[in-house]
This record gives C-alpha cells, structure tokens and sequence, in this order.
C-alpha cells in the first residue's frame, strides 16, 4: 500500500509564504513524477506545478514567479514553496505521484488527502 501525507497548510496573510510537503510511503520501487495540484470551492480541481524524476519543472501560469516545486529523492518527497500569496490561491491542495511498486508491474498515479491553504487578512 502507498501513501502520500501532505502537510504544511494554514492560513497566511496577503503576501505572505507557506511551504508544503508531500511525502510518500510504502511499497515503492521508482517514483516518476510529482505535483501539486489544488481545488477550490465550487471549482473543479487544477494543476499548479509538476517536477519529473529528473527535475524538470511546470507551473500554471497563475503561479509562474511565485511558486517553486522541487523534490528530493532520498526522502520521497516532494515541496511547493509558495511566495506572495494571494486571496485567489485560497484552496485545497492535493499532491500527485506516479509510483511504481513493483518490477513488472505499471505505474499508477496516487493522490494525498490534502491541505488547506487560507489566504486572507
């Protein structure tokens, strides 16, 4: 069985910083890739920002400049550095992996429970 367990949410003040984690436990043999994703109220879930095994990194355009993915292999564990924040980023984020348990056996994509980011004054 594998897990994903984010934590690092709360509530930030315009323009203020919050770091997320998102780390992975289990049967794992290889992870590909990894993201973040988030939904908010009342609006379907969308990509913020995906980071290859290899670090090559993507972002939304509505995070580009102020968000920063990285992960560390060792740990299996992927990071969203979350810069200047805005009201509008107020949403539940979900982080994203694609696992490998086994030789032989395919990948799946594995989701975390999710944290509560709160952007308000």
């Amino acid at each position: 069985q594998v897990q994903l367990v984010e934590s690092g949410g709360g509530l930030v003040q315009p323009g203020g910083s919050l770091r997320l984690s998102c780390a992975a436990s289990g049967r794992i043999f290889n992870i590909y890739g990894m993201g973040w994703y988030r939904q908010a109220p009342g609006k379907q879930r969308e990509l913020v920002a995906t980071i290859t095994s290899h670090g090559r990194t993507n972002y939304a355009d509505s995070v580009k400049g102020r968000f920063t993915i990285s992960r560390d292999n060792a740990k299996n564990t992927v990071y969203l550095q979350m810069n200047m924040l805005k009201p509008e980023d107020t949403a539940v984020y979900y982080c994203n992996a694609d696992i490998r348990i086994s030789v032989g056996v395919v990948s799946s994509k594995y989701w975390g429970q999710g944290t509560q980011v709160t952007v308000s004054s």
